[in-house]
């Protein structure tokens, strides 16, 4: 996959959040709100080649129409879950850690509950990775730059304590900087540095958009290296599946799987004889 020239790492980055962006609806064209959002800007803030537009998925979902209305939003968790990873009860209620049909595992499946009218829920996206390769070909396009586009949600990690933005969606942009076969200072060969470059990029986002600061998209330049000239194998390509997932349910749901295997195997099994 051809690249921006140069490679490795960048020595400085730079992110920011414009104001201005209107209020998104069912139908609307984004490519044509984000257009006008950037050409408003200020000079220093107008798009460049090189540049990574990261918008957050709730603007997608809604403009998309992936608004749906509900009392509450158990029901459309329900929907959107393919597999049931993990469920807690607790003071507030119930949490539920599942796979979504993008083949994510977070909490409620993606659908959102925040920043939309009363009585209705967002869900994702229904491809985010063909919105951003739509997005991606109409920016550039309009506007004649050479750039990547990310689209983001909230996820929870299972070690650690709150949220962060990870990549959904991506166009033109090196997901994974894949390092294996390269040597470290010492001249060391690693054998498993992948860097999760449309995560980290997602994240250095988040801390400039904010969740209710009313900018939903931002601008990371400065990693140019890591843009594309294809669209790329997008945010799909990142999860992990199969053989891969190591961790494919919660600690009790496992601790019960074993009790529940163990007591059907002795039954098949039954008593010694004498």
């Amino acid at each position: 996959m051809s690249t921006a020239a140069g490679s490795g790492a960048s020595a400085e980055m730079r992110a920011w959040a414009p104001d201005g962006l209107v209020e998104v609806g069912p139908g609307d064209d984004l490519v044509t709100l984000l257009c006008a959002l950037f050409e408003a800007a200020a000079p220093g803030q107008r798009l460049m080649d090189g540049d990574i537009v990261v918008v957050t998925s709730k603007i997608v979902s809604k403009a998309e129409g992936r608004i749906l209305a509900a009392a509450d939003r158990e029901q459309a968790i329900t929907d959107e879950t393919v597999r049931v990873v993990a469920t807690r009860v607790h003071a507030g209620g119930i949490t539920r850690i599942v796979e979504n049909r993008l083949g994510l595992v977070m909490a409620a499946a993606g659908v959102d509950a925040s920043n939309t009218a009363e009585g209705t829920v967002l869900l994702l996206p229904i491809d985010p990775d063909a919105s951003a390769r739509s997005m991606r070909a109409g920016l550039q396009e309009r506007l004649g730059v050479r750039l990547a586009v990310v689209v983001t949600d909230t996820a929870g990690r299972p070690w650690r304590l709150g949220q962060t933005d990870i990549t959904i969606g991506a166009a033109g942009l090196r997901v994974i900087d894949d390092l294996r076969g390269t040597a470290d200072t010492f001249g060391r060969t690693l054998q498993s540095s992948m860097a999760a470059v449309a995560d980290e990029v997602a994240a250095a986002a988040e801390l400039v958009k904010g969740k209710a600061t009313g900018r939903p998209v931002a601008v990371v330049r400065g990693l140019a290296h890591l843009v594309t000239d294809e669209d790329g194998p997008g945010a799909r390509s990142v999860v992990r599946v199969g053989p891969d997932d190591m961790f494919a349910s919660g600690s009790a749901e496992a601790y019960a799987q074993g009790w529940k295997d163990a007591a059907e195997g002795a039954a098949c099994v039954g008593p010694s004889a004498p």
